[in-house]
């Protein structure tokens, strides 16, 4: 029984049918390619529907990049790929001014960025110029050059990798822009159950282009009207009280030198209502809180040096966290 199906006797004051519907159709298309990764993609389907921008982080060949895209495939919307270089300028991804010959007045040649779905393949391996001219447009969905300033359409939404272990040629991205992203999505290796089935269907797959098959099943208009709709998810009190608890407690604890901000706590609950119509509901719940701290919270917090040199994670400091505090009921 899913979520949708659990929930339906107690009948939804919103209307999250085709919402539901929708976000199952885009899950079904990309598991047409992609085997396994499944918190990858609810994780990604939660940052589109709360209009966040996602952090993908993983060894290489675990499908970051394809899952990203495939998810874009099944948006009918402008989609951009940007592959990041040493040598990427910041007006190539902005745009700049040209002087048109034939008025002889300058112009402006809109970048890469001015689109609904931007795939930005790893992020890390482009300059501090080019990372900061990322700010205002992911902040602000705005750009400014030359003193004007241009909006970016509707929706708009970034999903960057980044490969943790190879550090040549690579630049590690501050603070202020990480805390940009609403999810950092940490992708593991299949189990070796899973790794068989990718085993058998590529082989069985043979000269078939599996992502051709992947199709469009929802506008980028109702992407906006979803996120739209996901603002209305009722969220009790006292579940308002446990975000607010738990952010503190990041703050106060011995193990961090850095704790989550009031953007954290914002990013958490407006997840959290994503993540409770992606399973029909339009109330949050706890569980909903548990599923994405660990995505808003782990790049936003910082470990204590020493805890970072015994091996701790930041990932189990905040597992630690979620255990202390009691559960709303």
């Amino acid at each position: 029984m899913s979520e949708f199906e659990k929930y339906m006797p107690f009948e939804n004051r919103l209307d999250l049918t085709v919402l539901y519907e929708k976000m199952a159709a885009v899950k079904a298309e990309v598991k047409k390619v992609i085997v396994g990764q499944d918190q990858l993609l609810d994780m990604l389907l939660i940052s589109i529907l709360a209009s966040g921008h996602s952090l993908i982080e993983g060894l290489p060949g675990v499908a970051k990049t394809l899952s990203a895209k495939l998810v874009s495939k099944t948006i009918a919307s402008d989609f951009k790929r940007i592959q990041f270089t040493p040598d990427l300028m910041p007006s190539d991804v902005t745009g700049s001014s040209i002087l048109d010959l034939k008025t002889n007045e300058f112009i402006f040649k809109r970048g890469p960025i001015f689109a609904n779905i931007i795939l930005i393949d790893e992020i890390n391996r482009a300059p501090a110029k080019t990372q900061a001219s990322l700010f205002e447009s992911m902040a602000e969905r705005q750009v400014t050059v030359d003193g004007e300033t241009y909006f970016l359409p509707t929706p708009f939404i970034v999903f960057a990798t980044q490969n943790p272990i190879e550090h040549e040629g690579t630049y590690r991205l501050p603070e202020a822009q990480l805390d940009r992203f609403l999810f950092k999505i940490d992708v593991h290796y299949p189990d070796q159950e899973q790794e068989l089935l990718i085993l058998k269907e590529h082989h069985l797959q043979k000269a078939q282009d599996k992502e051709a098959l992947v199709q469009q099943v929802v506008s980028s208009q109702e992407i906006a009207d979803f996120q739209r709709l996901i603002k209305s998810i009722y969220v009790h009190d006292e579940i308002l009280v446990y975000i607010a608890h738990l952010i503190s407690k990041t703050r106060n604890n011995p193990n961090l030198t850095l704790g989550a901000s009031p953007r954290a706590s914002i990013a958490i609950l407006e997840s959290a209502k994503a993540s409770a119509a992606l399973n029909g509901r339009d109330f949050v719940t706890p569980e909903d809180i548990k599923k994405v701290a660990f995505a808003v919270l782990g790049h936003r917090v910082m470990l204590t040096p020493e805890k970072e040199m015994e091996g701790f994670t930041t990932d189990y400091i905040i597992d630690q966290i979620i255990a202390s505090i009691e559960i709303p009921r």
